[in-house]
């Protein structure tokens, strides 16, 4: 059975779940997901798992991200993006680069930021771009993000093109409109370009077009998406016991109550998912995959 991850080069114009769609026709496979969904609009890196790695995309949506953007100063659109409809225009005086510079800073660090009504945020069940399109009247409430960096790329003419680290949950296009609000006028996300998530990188991604023509050549072991976990070597008897369902005992002074390890057992790689329980000092199972001997 094929199970993995692959480091998928999403277009633009293709949403997350057309990939999935793809990527299951080539692989002749239905149990496929992905993490970190990227908008129509956005393309780049969309991590595609496949088989038993999918039971991993619960532990994989904290990573920080990198993204690449563009941006055109004075309109709004409803979606806060270039794919929606004019809603307003702001006269721009005469932007410079240096007045873009000046208001970094206070985009950088933890900030709090209200995201797009266009997102895929749950109000009641129902994700808030639905409710967007059908014009329903709600508000989401402003939360804390952080941006690790932000830099100015370049200026050409009218368009701005910006590179931003952070965390998740971060709207790059909510961003882009506060930006342009602090900057005395408007501003629409024109372009986006997903650059990293996590330990993946565009420069190593796959087009579905490579992977249609070499489908064994881009999967990468079920643990490349889990580099921000302890990774802790169980003995083949503890490994047994966790499978049973049944906590183990383990003390390491470095972790705290909660914390999620990696387990692996010598000859086999990664054999489960655990939970430090600091209390009684054991692991306890969290998800587990059963191994051939």
């Amino acid at each position: 059975m094929i199970q993995g991850i692959i480091n998928v080069l999403k277009p633009s114009g293709m949403s997350s779940h057309d990939i999935i769609g793809q990527v299951r026709r080539i692989y002749g496979m239905k149990k496929v997901g992905h993490s970190g969904t990227l908008d129509p609009l956005a393309a780049g890196v969309l991590p595609v798992f496949l088989g038993q790695a999918t039971r991993l995309i619960e532990y994989c949506g904290d990573e920080d991200k990198t993204y690449r953007a563009e941006f055109v100063p004075g309109f709004a659109t409803d979606t806060e993006d270039g794919t929606g409809t004019v809603v307003e225009t702001r006269a721009v005086s005469d932007l410079e680069e240096n007045d873009i510079l000046d208001i970094l800073p206070e985009f950088t660090g933890t900030i709090k930021q209200r995201p797009s009504r266009y997102s895929a945020i749950n109000v009641n069940g129902v994700k808030a771009y639905k409710l967007a399109r059908q014009r329903a009247d709600f508000e989401l409430p402003e939360r804390e993000v952080t941006v690790h960096s932000l830099r100015l790329l370049a200026m050409v003419g009218r368009r701005v093109f910006i590179e931003v680290s952070c965390s998740k949950g971060t709207y790059i296009r909510s961003l882009i409109r506060d930006m342009g609000e602090r900057l005395g006028t408007l501003a629409t996300m024109t372009y986006l370009v997903r650059s990293r998530v996590g330990d993946f990188s565009i420069d190593a991604a796959a087009t579905i077009e490579e992977l249609a023509l070499n489908k064994d050549r881009f999967i990468l072991p079920v643990d490349t998406a889990l580099g921000h976990m302890r990774r802790t070597l169980f003995s083949r008897d503890r490994y047994e016991a966790l499978l049973q369902g049944r906590a183990v005992p383990f003390a390491r002074a470095d972790l705290r109550d909660g914390d999620i390890l990696r387990l692996y057992v010598a000859e086999n790689g990664l054999v489960g998912i655990g939970r430090f329980d600091e209390a009684h000092h054991v692991i306890r199972p969290h998800k587990m995959f059963s191994q051939e001997r």
